[in-house]
């Protein structure tokens, strides 16, 4: 008896279970996928806007006003997002702006006058977007991980540039062969093919699972709903605007959000057109960028578990600055070494600015650190949507975008000041709260 005692003993409690994957990592998966899915309609308007021109004679300024609409929308409802994912959770949250999006670019194919495209492409899919925006990640990360942030920042922040690759190269080569509007149809079914993933993967928080958050070492039970999302929004914007931290980092983002999304993402296609190169070889290099993207992402939020996160900002915008100004040499009707070279070291550095400003959010914010991050992407948008806008008016009335590479890399150079000059503190925590 005693001997089959002895040999029983070992299977009563498999170590392997103990080593399994913890359940964050499957839901940081599941969030990726989604921002992939919604990244699409990120990766159509900059393809549009010559299409546009052509079809109902629509000025780039009033097609960029539409883009701009959207950029500001998506930044300024992302704050609100975080706080409404607090109060109902995140499957509701990102499942109706999904609905959302795809509904917005989906009406598209109907519209006859430039209101609808401010209506359907401005203001619906700016409010999904919005709702999708970086602040979904924060509030993934903050919830489900302790240990790995940076990293895992990262990675979700990545999500978009994917979605921009896979989706780039099948866009513009509908937009090519056929017509703009089967690309807005396409992005509309991706946006509504996540809806599933979203509501039968996506957990709200670990306690939801009987678990503790990754890299926690005690259990953390899920708070209650928060109820006054908008009031709550507002009071944390209102304690942050009185720190100086808020308006460097505030100030550095939209820098950011104008010489990638607004200038690149919406203009880099038009412009290189301008100098005979065909839409889809411009498209092309624009998702080379999503691919180079990924990778300075994820690297960027490696570097940022490791490293001080305001002297990677300022060499990230420092880079970005002087290689700006170098662009308007570059852009030819076919692609050359050079250009490649821009390609490659653009995309390293297209959004590696978000894991260390994320880590800045944190660092002086606490508990708060998603809305106001919320704030600071709605900065982010602001700049975008500047830069959109003044783009396309300064296109239609120069007949070039020099001025505008020139100005944005001159804008640059002074975020990499700002970000040396925010300080570390903890004593800005409590003010929020």
């Amino acid at each position: 008896m005693t001997q089959t005692t002895e040999a029983a003993a070992p299977v009563q409690a498999p170590p392997a279970r103990r080593h399994r994957v913890h359940r964050a990592w499957f839901v940081a998966a599941v969030t990726f996928v989604t921002i992939i899915g919604a990244a699409a309609f990120r990766s159509l308007p900059g393809l549009l806007i010559d299409p546009l021109h052509q079809d109902f004679g629509w000025s780039r300024g009033t097609i960029g006003a539409a883009v701009s609409i959207n950029l500001a929308l998506y930044g300024l409802t992302a704050p609100f997002a975080a706080a409404l994912m607090d109060r109902f959770g995140i499957r509701k949250v990102v499942a109706v702006a999904l609905t959302v999006i795809a509904l917005g670019s989906g009406l598209t194919v109907w519209m006859t006058a430039a209101w609808q495209l401010l209506l359907c492409w401005g203001l619906l899919v700016g409010l999904g977007s919005g709702s999708m925006a970086l602040a979904f990640a924060a509030t993934v990360t903050n919830r489900w991980f302790t240990e790995r942030r940076g990293l895992v920042s990262g990675i979700l922040t990545a999500a978009s540039a994917s979605g921009q690759l896979i989706f780039l190269p099948l866009l513009s080569w509908m937009v090519e062969s056929y017509d703009w509007r089967p690309a807005a149809v396409t992005v509309a079914l991706a946006a509504l093919a996540v809806v599933p993933f979203v509501w039968l993967l996506l957990r709200d928080h670990p306690a939801d699972v009987g678990l503790k958050p990754y890299g926690a070492q005690e259990f953390v039970p899920k708070p209650a709903p928060v109820t006054g999302a908008a009031r709550r929004t507002l009071k944390v914007l209102g304690s942050a605007v009185r720190t100086g931290p808020f308006w460097l980092l505030a100030g550095t983002f939209a820098i950011c959000g104008a010489s990638t999304n607004g200038l690149i993402q919406t203009h880099f296609v038009p412009a290189a057109h301008d100098h005979g190169m065909p839409v889809t070889a411009a498209a092309s290099l624009l998702a080379v960028i999503g691919v180079f993207d990924v990778v300075g992402t994820i690297a960027s939020g490696w570097f940022t578990d490791r490293f001080e996160p305001r002297r990677l900002l300022a060499v990230y915008y420092a880079l970005r600055g002087i290689s700006l100004l170098f662009l308007p040499m570059l852009l030819g009707p076919s692609v050359h070494p050079p250009m490649i070279f821009f390609i490659i070291f653009y995309g390293l550095d297209w959004v590696a600015t978000v894991p260390p400003t994320l880590a800045l959010c944190r660092e002086q914010y606490g508990e708060d650190s998603a809305i106001v991050f919320g704030w600071v992407l709605a900065s982010h948008q602001v700049g975008a949507a500047l830069i959109a806008f003044l783009g396309g008016v300064a296109r239609d009335v120069f007949g070039t975008y020099d001025m505008v590479w020139y100005a944005s890399g001159t804008l640059c150079a002074a975020a990499a000041l700002m970000a040396l000059v925010i300080r570390r503190t903890s004593t800005l925590v409590p003010a929020l709260s």
